[in-house]
């Protein structure tokens, strides 16, 4: 393929790229859904498909949609209140995505996730294929969390971490967040002298950059530290990262130099092992020796029973669990093999003595080295 003068490859070259969108740059100053904006947005879109990409959306605002026609000025902060208005905003989010992306001849798939459907791996495996198909089939997914009917609180945020792992999800070639700000800077962009951060090769990169909170008071609660740790994801699994503001969506998917383009910094990984180091709660800890710890970390070895000390948690086979150096500090996280109650009576034993003792099926790892993460 032919790149443009000055346009960059990474982006150039991606043929399934994921974009996401954050409800400030979707909505009007009074909260509502701005149909210019969306339009905007969605030719954007469009236009990268014409150009050969595959795209999928991860779109905040269905809180913000709902606020208007409930009469709310401002981003509830009760929890039901919040479901309340993404009931009624998803629906008015998704219209004006569908009829826009309609004039273009494209079909637009809603695809709502809990956090259950990136954290249990049999729903993060029908999401992937679920997603899969819809691309398939040429509609364009327009993914967001299902505020709705979400038990912990809603934040904003989290869509950002959201579109990280649907970029993984995917596979995609390219992750772009779109925010109200132009890119990454070296400080506070409201204030005079500082710089916009044009690449970033990896975390050397980040070290003088003060990233703080940014974004639209009242609308969302997310800012540029939650866009920096999806790019963090995304990058570390091999995926670049272009962020812009929403209004330079346009531009930056057809290669252009705006924004900040974050570099991968690693392979792409198994699904299961990025699931299992951002997308999981962990159920317990388990204490480490030192030995252990050099095994797990430097050798790539399995955890087994005689390099435990102990355990923390209320945790089953197959739990996630935090793996704790003798300072307590999380090393890994991995899958447990066996009960919290079952831990204790197999403490600095091998596995040989406890399959003499208890049975042959004590013979297996605390946790198996192709269920653990280094951290």
């Amino acid at each position: 393929m032919t790149v443009p003068a000055g346009a960059r490859p990474e982006v150039v070259a991606a043929r399934r790229v994921v974009v996401k969108v954050g409800s400030s740059s979707l909505t009007t100053a009074a909260g509502g859904l701005d149909p210019q904006r969306l339009t905007a947005l969605v030719d954007a879109l469009v236009s990268a498909r014409v150009r050969g990409a595959e795209v999928v959306l991860v779109s905040s605002g269905a809180i913000a949609a709902g606020l208007a026609p409930l009469g709310m000025t401002r981003r509830p902060t009760q929890l039901a209140l919040q479901q309340a208005a993404a009931s009624v905003g998803q629906g008015l989010l998704v219209r004006h995505y569908t009829e826009a992306l309609a004039r273009h001849g494209i079909v637009a798939g809603q695809v709502l996730l809990t956090v259950d459907d990136v954290v249990r791996r049999t729903h993060y495996r029908n999401a992937h294929q679920a997603l899969d198909k819809l691309l398939a089939l040429g509609v364009l997914p327009v993914v967001n969390e299902n505020d709705t009917v979400a038990t912990t609180e809603i934040r904003f945020g989290d869509n950002d971490r959201l579109a990280a792992l649907a970029a993984h999800l995917v596979h995609a070639d390219l992750l772009v967040l779109l925010s109200d700000v132009d890119g990454l800077y070296d400080g506070d962009p409201s204030r005079p002298g500082t710089s916009l951060v044009p690449r970033v090769r990896g975390e050397g990169d980040l070290a003088s950059v003060r990233i703080g909170s940014t974004g639209a008071a009242g609308v969302g609660t997310g800012g540029m530290t939650t866009k920096v740790e999806a790019a963090r994801i995304a990058t570390g699994a091999g995926i670049p990262v272009v962020l812009t503001s929403a209004d330079r969506a346009a531009a930056a998917l057809a290669g252009e130099e705006v924004g900040t383009l974050f570099e991968p910094t690693d392979r792409r990984r198994p699904t299961r092992l990025l699931w299992l180091r951002h997308a999981t709660e962990p159920a317990g800890a388990i204490h480490l020796d030192a030995g252990a710890v050099r095994a797990v970390t430097e050798r790539g070895a399995s955890l087994l029973p005689v390099g435990v000390t102990g355990c923390g948690g209320d945790f089953v086979a197959g739990d996630p669990v935090d793996l704790l150096a003798p300072d307590g500090t999380p090393v890994a996280r991995g899958l447990a093999n066996y009960d919290a109650a079952e831990l204790p009576a197999m403490v600095g034993r091998s596995t040989t003595d406890l399959a003499a003792e208890l049975g042959s099926s004590y013979e297996r790892e605390v946790v198996h080295r192709d269920d653990l993460v280094v951290l």
